[in-house]
């Protein structure tokens, strides 16, 4: 529940500043957001989220 909570912090900061900086409009913003919503709806989800998992598990094993 940590790394959920953690990934949402890190994408909605990325999209703030993305949306600051107007790399991206509001338009496209809003179609990603609405992507990853769908998408968590799905049977891709359970996949995304293991795949997520075992990329952070990576991660904090290199030294």
């Amino acid at each position: 529940m940590i790394v959920t909570l953690s990934a949402v912090a890190l994408f909605g900061l990325l999209t703030f500043v993305l949306l600051r900086s107007r790399y991206v409009g509001p338009g496209a913003a809003l179609a990603v957001f609405l992507f990853g919503f769908f998408v968590a709806d799905t049977g891709a989800a359970g996949a995304i989220r293991s795949t997520l998992h075992a990329v952070i598990d990576a991660a904090s094993n290199i030294n």
